[in-house]
């Protein structure tokens, strides 16, 4: 999506969540597979919300932090704040993102199935699928957004808008 906007004359700011992760000694103090963990501790939601949505938001400086923690490193990212650019769309793609409180103005939500998810999930990752689960039963997060797009085959995925967007 961020490669074909500028080509539709809109610039693309992309900011993913997982720069605003939490420092490993929080997000992981129940354990590194910890599903409910994953589910709840894992993303800095006030941070987030108020470094990159208000302050590029219509009431803000116009500007975001594109990450605040480097997962790598595991310690402070240590960037600038950036200007957005007039007419951009800023993209902040991760999972587990809905029923947080988030003021997105347009949810898009890559729909994976359970079994699908199963079959494509990393054996050394297979601890996260019941936190996925447990997002799908509790935000039902296919009910809350503006376009679904169906990715249980990832070559052959499929855009259902929904809402305002239909």
């Amino acid at each position: 999506m961020a490669e074909r906007l500028p080509v539709h004359s809109r610039p693309a700011v992309l900011v993913p969540a997982e720069g605003f992760y939490r420092p490993a000694s929080l997000r992981l103090e129940h354990g590194r597979t910890d599903p409910d963990a994953r589910y709840t501790d894992w993303l800095d939601t006030p941070a987030l919300a108020r470094e990159v949505l208000d302050r590029s938001g219509p009431q803000g400086p116009g500007e975001y932090l594109p990450a605040l923690w480097d997962l790598t490193r595991d310690r402070a990212a240590r960037e600038s704040y950036r200007p957005v650019p007039p007419g951009a769309v800023l993209l902040v793609p991760g999972s587990l993102l809905q029923g947080l409180g988030l003021a997105f103005d347009v949810v898009v939500h890559v729909r994976v199935s359970p079994p699908a998810r199963h079959r494509r999930i990393p054996a050394d990752r297979a601890w996260e699928l019941p936190a996925f689960d447990r997002y799908d039963a509790e935000v039902d997060p296919v009910a809350l957004a503006d376009a679904v797009v169906l990715a249980d085959h990832a070559d052959r995925p499929a855009l259902v808008l929904q809402g305002r967007l239909a």
